[in-house]
């Protein structure tokens, strides 16, 4: 089945920002070899700040270009009603995302809308390459252990290990606007809207391929913040309510993932008791997964030194 004639939407919320991401996330779309796309740029900063100014100058290079848009919010408004401002001033059939600091490899939107058309997708996803600053990986997640995409499988794996990022989600922009796009969550946006996805029957697929560079900055975020470590606690609360659809040892998992997610969480916000206690609630929830996902921890950063050489 033929892909001409698609319309893709990409959406970027910027947020405190430097212009240069922001630049060659922009640049990395219009490098893209599908050429039907949409730019959809949602401005998230406050109206008095510096970053609305600068953006706002460097947006005007683009003042005359028919596939780009620019949104400015009247105030920030978070992540998550960011993107579904954009979603609704989208108007692509296919509707995919990129953060303000983030990248797409050339060929992404032409092999992922191929994919989705040809296996008549609603929504799919792909593996996603971290990287720090200087372009070394630091991460690379992969989901080709999962060969089933029942809704329970697709539920339980979610649950436990996360099918996640945002930059490698592709909808139907129909089905997408049917499901209420993100839910209004300061932390785990993607992780409610995978949720979402799985629960209201969308046909999912995923794409054992990666042309997403998402990158890790070392100068605060979200992710270092006191944010990652609330928001963690209210995602693992929330988790609880799925419970009963795991056994004893999937929930022992689950505790394990939550604890060794707070030991980062503490260690970048420069809390080391809290990091040493979760680390020892960490072993207690799951000896054995603590054993099992430190070899595989080791494995990935073999795995991750041939990768970069």
């Amino acid at each position: 089945m033929s892909i001409l004639g698609k319309r893709v939407s990409v959406i970027i919320p910027t947020y405190k920002r430097e212009v240069k991401y922001l630049s060659r996330a922009i640049s990395s779309i219009k490098k893209q070899t599908y050429k039907n796309t949409e730019v959809v740029i949602v401005d998230d900063n406050p109206p008095d700040s510096d970053y609305r100014k600068h953006v706002m100058n460097y947006m005007k290079k683009y003042i005359d270009d028919p596939n780009l848009t620019y949104i400015m919010n009247s105030k920030n408004i978070g992540g998550s009603l960011a993107r579904n401002n954009g979603i609704n001033a989208a108007s692509g059939e296919y509707i995919t995302f990129l953060d303000d600091d983030d990248e797409y490899l050339p060929r992404k939107v032409e092999k992922q809308l191929e994919f989705m058309v040809e296996n008549d997708c609603d929504m799919s996803f792909t593996d996603l390459k971290l990287v720090n600053e200087n372009k070394v990986i630091v991460d690379y997640r992969e989901y080709s252990r999962l060969k089933k995409f029942d809704n329970v499988t697709l539920l339980k794996h979610h649950i436990m290990r996360h099918l996640t990022g945002t930059p490698t989600f592709m909808y139907k922009a129909a089905k997408l606007k049917e499901i209420g796009g993100f839910e209004d969550a300061k932390m785990g946006q993607e992780f409610y809207l995978m949720l979402k996805s799985i629960e209201n029957d969308l046909k999912i697929c995923y794409l054992d391929d990666c042309d997403v560079i998402a990158y890790r900055h070392n100068n605060g975020g979200i992710s270092h913040g006191r944010n990652k470590i609330d928001g963690e606690n209210t995602l693992y609360n929330f988790k609880k309510k799925y419970f009963h659809i795991f056994a004893k040892r999937e929930r022992m998992f689950i505790r394990f993932r939550h604890y060794a997610v707070l030991v980062i969480a503490y260690k970048r916000n420069n809390n080391y008791f809290l990091a040493l206690l979760s680390a020892v609630k960490m072993v207690i929830a799951s000896p054995v997964d603590f054993m099992g996902e430190l070899g595989k921890f080791l494995v990935n950063i073999s795995k991750n030194r041939r990768l970069n050489n």
